[in-house]
């Protein structure tokens, strides 16, 4: 198992961007959290096999739609695995 810590900034709040990510982390068995941050930038706990981790950040990078625009994606690999039980939305 791998769990990563992702900052993804751009034009992604307002566009549909959490319900986005929560929906290719559950395509991809992905579990964790999604979340806006004060700052404009969403931030992402998402723990699976290294395989799916790889797709997820892929459909991450894309964004949902022409709206969302990712400019940047930082990536940090976590050393310890969260018990998660699936991937929410946290407000």
């Amino acid at each position: 198992m791998r769990r990563i810590h992702l900052v993804v900034s751009g034009r992604v709040q307002g566009v549909g961007f959490r319900a986005y990510t929560q929906q290719a982390a559950i395509e991809n068995d992905i579990v964790g959290w999604v979340r806006n941050l004060a700052d404009g930038a969403v931030e992402v706990e998402a723990v699976g096999e290294d395989k799916q981790v790889d797709q997820f950040i892929k459909k991450v990078k894309k964004g949902p739609s022409f709206f969302a625009k990712v400019k940047n994606i930082e990536v940090t690999e976590c050393e310890t695995v969260h018990n998660y039980q699936k991937f929410e939305i946290v407000y």
